[in-house]
Parts: C-alpha cells; sequence; structure tokens
C-alpha cells in the first residue's frame, strides 16, 4: 500500500482521506524538549559560575560585621560604601592601577607583535632547526610557570632590572602560547594569498605586515584579549620581579589587603570591592571583542 501526498502537503492513504501521522512532528517536538532541558543546565551552570562574583559584588557593600556572619548573602543587611571610599582614598587604588595600566598596555602590544611575527617566521620561512625551535616551544607551555620563578628571580637580579618596570614587562613580552595560536592560524592561510606581493617585489616582513596580517586578524583578536586579561591578573611574576611598594600592580596590591598589612580585622568588604574593581576592565575587554575571537569566517578564506 502506498501513501499519497495530497496537494495540501498532508500525507494520505489512497482512497480513504485518513491521514498518516507525520514523524516529523514527533522528532520536532522531541527536539524541543531536548532543547529546553539544555537551556535549563545551561542556566543554572551559568547561575553557579556567576554566583561568586555575585557575592563579591554584594559583600563589597557590607560592613566587616555583616560580610563576617552572613559571607553567602546577596543582600546585605546595612548598605554601606565605606569599602568603596577607603579604596580611593585610604588605599593606594589609583597607583596600582596606573601600574598595572603600564604593564597591561606595554606587554599587551608586545605580546601582539613579536608572537604573530614569530609565528609567521615558523610557519612560512624554512631555516635549520625550525622543527626543533618549534618543539622547544611546545615544551615551554608544558613547564608549570612556578618552577621558573626562581629562575627567573635570579635573571633579573644578575642583569639588575629587579624593582624596575624593565623587569616586569621583559619577560612577558613574548608568550610561547601566543606563537603557537599565531603559528596554526597562519599555517591555515593559503600560501597563494602572498604571491601578487612577491610579484611586486615585496619582501618577507612587507609580506606579513601588509598582506598576512591583516588577514589574521581574528588570531589577533583572540591574543589581544589572552594577553591582556594575561597581564592584567598577572601576579606570581610580579612577586619576585619587585619589592618596592610604588610598583605594586592591583593584583600584587589587592594580596596586601588579603595579608592585612593595610589594618585590621577581616576587610572582606574592602578585599571583594578591589576583587570587583580589578575585574572591570577585562569583562568590558571580553564583551567587546567576544564575537571576534577565533572567528576563521574572517581569516583566509576572505582573500
Amino acid at each position: 500500500m502506498t501513501t499519497v501526498i495530497e496537494a495540501t502537503g498532508i500525507p494520505t492513504e489512497p482512497g480513504t482521506g485518513i491521514h498518516v501521522p507525520h514523524r516529523r512532528k514527533h522528532l520536532s517536538a522531541r527536539l524541543r524538549t531536548t532543547a529546553l532541558l539544555s537551556y535549563i543546565l545551561l542556566a543554572v551552570l551559568a547561575l553557579i559560575y556567576i554566583y561568586p562574583f555575585l557575592i563579591s559584588i554584594a559583600g563589597s557593600f557590607k560592613t566587616d560585621a555583616d560580610a563576617t556572619q552572613h559571607p553567602l548573602s546577596l543582600i546585605p543587611e546595612i548598605w554601606s560604601y565605606a569599602a568603596y571610599q577607603r579604596l580611593f582614598t585610604t588605599v593606594p587604588l589609583l597607583m596600582w592601577t596606573a601600574n598595572s595600566t603600564i604593564v597591561t598596555v606595554i606587554v599587551t602590544l608586545g605580546r601582539v607583535f613579536f608572537d604573530s611575527l614569530a609565528g609567521y617566521a615558523l610557519s612560512r620561512l624554512r631555516f635549520a632547526g625550525r622543527n626543533i625551535v618549534f618543539a622547544g616551544i611546545i615544551a615551554v607551555m608544558a613547564v608549570p610557570n612556578v618552577v621558573l620563578l626562581i629562575p627567573r628571580f635570579l635573571i633579573l637580579k644578575e642583569l639588575g632590572l629587579y624593582n624596575s618596570y624593565a623587569g616586569m614587562i621583559i619577560p612577558l613580552v613574548v608568550d610561547a602560547a601566543g606563537i603557537f595560536i599565531m603559528k596554526q592560524f597562519f599555517e591555515s592561510i593559503p600560501v597563494s594569498v602572498e604571491e601578487a606581493a612577491r610579484i611586486d617585489g615585496a619582501g618577507v616582513f612587507r609580506t606579513f605586515w601588509t598582506v598576512v596580517l591583516p588577514m589574521a586578524r581574528p588570531a589577533l583578536i583572540t591574543l589581544f584579549i589572552l594577553s591582556f586579561q594575561g597581564s592584567w591578573n598577572e601576579f606570581a611574576h610580579f612577586v619576585v620581579s619587585r619589592n618596592d611598594p610604588n610598583l605594586n600592580t592591583l593584583t600584587t596590591g589587592v594580596a596586601s589587603l588579603t595579608s592585612g598589612q593595610l589594618g585590621s580585622g577581616n576587610q572582606y568588604p574592602l578585599q571583594l570591592g578591589a576583587a570587583v574593581l580589578m575585574s572591570i576592565p577585562v569583562a568590558v575587554i571580553f564583551f567587546i571583542f567576544q564575537r571576534r575571537i577565533m572567528n576563521t569566517s574572517d581569516g583566509g578564506d576572505k582573500g
């Protein structure tokens, strides 16, 4: 027995006019149910993820006693702005912010330039030991950062860079993970896009700068965000590269609040307020560029 499709598009049995159940309706209902459950699960996971941040915001508006007695409450018993007043008066927050900004801007720009340059060299240039160099970069990525802290401290002392902006910035300017990201992206761009520039007599650097680098914008934005976030939130390196309070960044400055160096008591609202303010620049940068992170459709295919 065969099924006839009427002009209305609804399947019927021939000669009976009885409609045949449409399997797509059952499939569609199943997909809707699965999607609904997935959204509920994602909403719960998102709430779990942002709950500590909500606690930080609420805790920054509490009194010391309220923050100690009700640390997980999202509604302060008494709204207090004392923590933020102290941050902008007693605590040298502006100096910490200036130091973090100087280091972060230079490190971010340096990583974007040098990592992309090294990634292009490893991707396009054929030189002796290229695979060994790349293997060394992969090996560096596998080494925990804490293992390098003492050697880094000794090198900075020997070079006279300890307690200086140079000592805080130079070791962070090049990043193995950034080189890896850029190399992999450059390899996804066809070599043929560079042929026209070479025919016009462009050298290696000019070809890189004017042809290939603009096409690597998705990878550059990804590297920019990761570099900004990493250098802004860097802590361990700043601990071993300086001990001058005037060179405190936001991370080491907030750590001094946590250790109780700036007063007695737990100072939870003060610490949480500083943490909230410190996270704002990273959040802003991420939300501005989040849609452009490794959007490969903007890469080499458009060339």
